[in-house]
């Protein structure tokens, strides 16, 4: 169990509040510089469980430990986005931690480092030197007075005044908080990025000297991919990126791929699905879709269009989330999805509490096939069926069959898992995500 947070970071997080009560928003187009990447980027995204020797059960029990708390740590910043009266601001906290690490390098010379990548908050950030509190990472920390590319970003700069709090000493100082009292401060610099073969001048990152909390340590620092100004996706001006994401046991990387690389792979953008990214004034940041309707087998489960639909103050909705391995259904419509399996799994409900997830079933020692209820998701102008291995696992140890898909109150979440082999395209100019099935390891 975490300690309760000291008295400094209750204040912490107090100052944060208020001062963002205070911040006007701060949308993209106010930023002006933006570093324009025709060519596009690729970079190869690495499961955080790489290398460890897990057998996928165990990679999916770990994954789900960490989802859970940062399933809590989203429905916060939802919820602290109203205040009491029901007026909107900007959330004083942000999702953090991932299940993917991104490798990049920072400075001139370049400095490479492997990072979290987040697409539910906006912060790029790294430890810098000189240190006065960091934890330990496993490349050396990023020492600024090495690189001919640093600077720090004046007060005036819009990205200092997009952040959710900041402080004018030297330059421009934040504070930059996570749903579980982590926190990273430092001040806001400007620095030559690496990413793959292409050099990108003048990103704006955290350069952080006093980095606190447990959900760092996969990684030397965060990058941040949501809607905000202050992201790589915002900041790059590429207005497009996608992913793939490998199977969670496989040995080969995922891509992460922006601007004119970021297209629907020819091959299967006729099978792609095309649905709008909705946007919550209350968190701007994180990509919500219109989920209205689940079919399981061949019945549509009939759930009301209210269960999955965003509130007026900022809460509910469902968000699609490459940090959170599983999926979160609000529990209305969870409910129906469970009773649909159960009754249309011609196998034995079994008690699944080692999983760790809610529905599994047992599968006969001499079953060689099994068969289970086809799923598919409605989204608003897309329908995609999934493939069984996108919401189920069979664990030959166990002898268990389990639903990767439970419970929630307060947001739902459409995870990695269910994103397995699937081309994600996030296209922010067209306000768009487009998903069609393809061999991921093959991009």
């Amino acid at each position: 169990m975490a300690p309760p947070p000291s008295v400094l970071q209750v204040l912490l997080l107090v100052l944060v509040i208020a001062s963002l009560l205070a911040l006007p928003t701060c949308s993209t187009s106010r930023l002006g510089h933006k570093n324009h990447v025709p060519e596009g980027i690729r970079v190869d995204l690495i499961h955080v469980d790489y290398g460890g020797n897990f057998t996928k059960l165990e990679l999916l029990q770990r994954a789900i430990k960490r989802g859970k708390h940062r399933l809590e740590r989203l429905k916060a910043t939802a919820i602290l986005a109203a205040d009491d009266s029901g007026e909107k601001v900007q959330a004083p906290t942000h999702a953090g931690n991932g299940e993917f690490l991104v490798n990049l390098a920072i400075g001139t010379p370049p400095v490479p480092f492997a990072a979290i990548l987040d697409t539910g908050s906006d912060l790029i950030w790294t430890q810098c030197k000189p240190c006065t509190n960091c934890y330990q990472q496993t490349t050396p920390i990023f020492d600024p007075s090495d690189s001919s590319s640093y600077s720090k970003l004046p007060c005036s700069s819009p990205l200092c005044t997009a952040l959710p709090t900041s402080m004018c000493s030297s330059g421009c100082e934040y504070l930059y908080a996570y749903g579980d009292y982590s926190t990273t401060q430092g001040v806001m610099a400007s620095e030559t990025f690496t990413f793959g073969s292409t050099k990108v001048p003048k990103i704006g990152f955290g350069c952080g000297d006093d980095n606190e909390g447990r959900g760092f340590s996969q990684g030397a620092g965060l990058v941040g991919l949501g809607r905000g100004p202050l992201s790589l996706i915002s900041q790059l001006g590429s207005g497009k990126f996608s992913y793939c994401l490998t199977s969670i046991d496989d040995t080969k990387t995922s891509p992460l791929l922006f601007g004119s690389l970021a297209n629907m792979d020819e091959k299967v953008k006729d099978q792609a699905g095309v649905t709008p990214l909705v946007q919550n004034p209350s968190q701007p940041s994180f990509f919500y879709l219109s989920l209205e309707d689940i079919t399981v087998g061949g019945t549509l489960l009939g759930i009301p269009k209210s269960t999955f639909a965003l509130n007026e103050d900022g809460t509910g909705g469902l968000i699609i989330d490459s940090g959170t391995t599983i999926t979160y259904l609000e529990s209305a419509g969870y409910k129906l999805v469970k009773k649909a399996f159960a009754s249309q799994t011609k196998l034995p409900v079994a008690d699944g509490s080692a999983t760790g997830l809610d529905l599994c079933f047992s599968v006969p020692s001499d079953s060689s096939t099994v068969e289970v209820p086809k799923l598919t998701f409605h989204f608003k102008g897309a329908d995609i069926d999934l493939p069984p291995d996108n919401y189920m696992i069979q664990d030959s140890s166990t002898g268990l069959l389990c639903l990767l898909i439970m419970e929630s109150s307060g947001m739902s979440i459409f995870g990695n898992m269910q994103q397995q082999n699937l081309q994600v395209v996030y296209d922010l100019e067209k306000e768009v995500l487009s998903i069609a099935p393809v061999q991921c390891d093959q991009l």
